[in-house]
């Protein structure tokens, strides 16, 4: 993973706050209190730039949570590095009319490492204080000095970045020298005050009652409603490291000087790349060999320190120790198409962010590495990470985004390809033998494409009881009694899974009278339907589009007949589209179903006609047929 520089932390002891302000809850302004679970009462950030690679930031936070669900807000919990510390730290309690509590001591503080599980190396630790008050409303301020010895970004600015709570006051202070020039990107309409003074620039934004949003479904994000800023410094040092960051060709050409050399095998290692591809007739061929090599050779760990978040391990260390990180394994992969005549690029990403702001680069847009391998008019792209995708398979938490290629000549943005619906497709026949006690004998085989295999992909390698469990729940409208199932990929080269089973349903067909009643979406119905919003605030936007087909033949039991089938709907909108059609013939009911869904991102305004579109394919998903007994 490409680095997130987060913040340095060493402690000696917590103090009193010098000044108390008045947190009686009793205070807070009605209309901050609605949809919150806390009221953020001052957050203060003063974040003082002395150099390219050295800073102050003084920050003074205070919360008032108003019950249970707001405890998490209470916790102080700062991170720290090398690169960084922290002293100055004062944290006081204080009760519902904002009386004084408790002092906290230095002694309650947890540090630990802050070591990601997946990590081998990282020299991130966390400091930790974490509220047990059960009096509710209470509030807890803090305060804290943080010095910077080495600088990438600068500190955001979002008062209120999440649902659930309200801001009463947020200032954000900052101070450059004269002559270190930063670039802005902000919300719309957002005011910036500055004043240059004593050979120094200061820049104050700041918000006042900002009220909470309640949780909305689907949401992209507060980004359009709420106010922040993003700050980027053109010249900078970290760890010894100086660039320029006037734009995104500097932060590619520094990436590129970091790791320029490292793509360089041992003479053992080219003779073998040298000897699995000499039997390969094309590039692409090429590509597929030496990365199922890299999948079966080398696992995937983070490492993250210093300037080593940035500059990718050496290929011939990884080739001698089978694993690395993100840039560690892109480059391997980079050195051996290097070997086998193959040219390629590091690719900066952000995996499961948006995608890179064309106009404004930084570096906490981006958290990943990738390798693109340029061919002609078309372009491999590959995720060395991965031991189990298709070499080339772009995933759905990387695909259609703005990246940015590392060259010698700096950074070139570029997209990733986009999974239309069609690709993210989940395709299912299923054979149903209907008893005449009302149950039935279901053969299902269904496979899975692009974002739909991710999601499923996991199950290729969970233990049986796993597959079981899971199932169970998937089928659960139905009653299963599994009888018989397994996973595969036919094909390691496509990103396709299947799944085979042999099902028992229970009461497939409901008796009313002489007649009985078949419900045709029997694997893949909408089981609910979205709740209505009114006055919605923030754009929506799914995951993926997908394309679902099932196609579902019923064989009646002996002696029964068709009374009614229901007609062949179709549901279009701006969202999709849903078909569904049945048709008879020879003891056999034929139920297809196809829903079509896009995945574009939508206004605010357009959620409720999402409700009425999934409310009407919810109502399309229950249609039964009637069967009758031969006289």
């Amino acid at each position: 993973m490409i680095r997130a520089v987060l913040n340095a932390l060493a402690l000696t002891c917590l103090c009193f706050p010098v000044a108390a302000q008045d947190f009686d809850a009793g205070k807070i302004d009605p209309a901050l209190l609605h949809h919150a679970s806390f009221v953020v009462r001052k957050d203060d950030t003063r974040f003082e730039v002395k150099s390219p690679g050295s800073a102050v930031q003084t920050c003074t936070y205070a919360v008032t949570v108003l019950n249970k669900n707001g405890d998490p807000a209470a916790a102080f919990t700062e991170y720290y590095d090398r690169s960084s510390s922290i002293s100055n730290i004062r944290a006081t309690l204080y009760d519902a009319q904002g009386k004084k509590v408790r002092d906290y001591r230095s002694s309650e503080l947890i540090d630990q490492s802050a070591i990601s599980s997946y990590s081998l190396y990282e020299d991130y630790r966390v400091k930790h204080l974490e509220m047990n008050n059960q009096a509710y409303p209470y509030t807890l301020e803090y305060s804290y000095t943080k010095d910077y010895n080495g600088l990438l970004n600068y500190p955001a600015w979002r008062p209120l970045a999440g649902f659930g709570y309200a801001v009463e006051h947020s200032t954000y202070e900052l101070i450059i020298p004269e002559g270190l020039n930063v670039r802005m990107h902000k919300s719309r309409d957002l005011a910036t005050d500055s004043i240059a003074k004593e050979r120094k620039i200061r820049y104050r934004w700041s918000a006042k009652n900002l009220s909470a949003f309640e949780p909305e479904p689907l949401s992209a994000g507060l980004e359009s409603v709420t106010p922040w800023v993003q700050i980027s410094p053109n010249h900078f040092v970290y760890d010894k490291a100086e660039g320029r960051l006037n734009n995104w060709q500097d932060l590619g050409k520094w990436i590129f000087d970091l790791s320029n050399g490292g793509d360089q095998l041992s003479a053992e290692k080219a003779v073998l790349v040298r000897e699995l591809v000499k039997k390969a007739g094309s590039a692409q061929e090429k590509i597929s060999i030496l990365y199922n090599y890299l999948q079966q050779s080398t696992r995937y760990v983070s490492v993250q320190l210093g300037i080593g978040g940035f500059k990718p391990i050496a290929a011939e260390k990884v080739s001698q120790v089978s694993y690395g990180d993100c840039k560690a394994l892109s480059n391997y992969m980079k050195a051996m198409l290097k070997e086998a005549g193959i040219a390629s690029n590091l690719v900066v990403i952000g995996a499961g962010l948006p995608s890179l702001k064309r106009d404004f680069a930084s570096f906490n847009q981006a958290n990943h590495m990738i390798l693109s391998v340029p061919l002609g008019k078309d372009t491999t792209w590959l995720e060395c990470t991965s031991q189990q995708q298709p070499a080339g398979y772009v995933a759905h938490g990387i695909a259609d985004r703005t990246v940015l290629l590392v060259t010698e000549k700096g950074g070139i943005l570029a997209r990733t390809p986009a999974l239309n619906p069609e690709k993210n497709f989940q395709r299912r026949q299923a054979t149903v033998t209907l008893l005449e006690d009302g149950n039935a004998q279901i053969k299902v085989n269904t496979t899975f494409g692009a974002a739909q295999y991710e999601d499923n992909m996991e199950l290729l390698s969970s233990e049986p009881s796993e597959q079981r469990k899971y199932l169970l729940s998937r089928y659960a409208a139905i009653n299963p009694e599994l009888e018989s199932y397994a996973f595969k990929q036919p094909d390691r080269a496509r990103p396709e899974m299947q799944e085979d089973l042999a099902i028992k349903a229970i009461k497939v067909l409901t008796s009313g009278g002489d007649r009985s009643f078949l419900t045709l979406n029997l694997l893949n119905r909408r089981e609910a339907i979205l709740p209505a919003i009114e006055a919605r605030k923030t754009p929506f936007a799914l995951p993926f589009g997908y394309q679902d087909d099932d196609e579902l033949t019923f064989v009646l039991p002996a002696g029964y007949k068709v009374e009614f089938l229901p007609k062949p709907v179709t549901l279009e909108s701006e969202f999709g589209k849903y078909e569904a059609s049945v048709t008879q013939q020879d003891g056999k009911i034929l139920y297809k179903r196809r829903l079509r869904i896009q995945d574009k991102t939508f206004a605010p305004g357009k959620y409720n006609d999402l409700v009425e579109f999934y409310k009407k394919i919810y109502q399309a998903d229950k249609v039964k047929a009637v069967l009758a007994k031969s006289a």
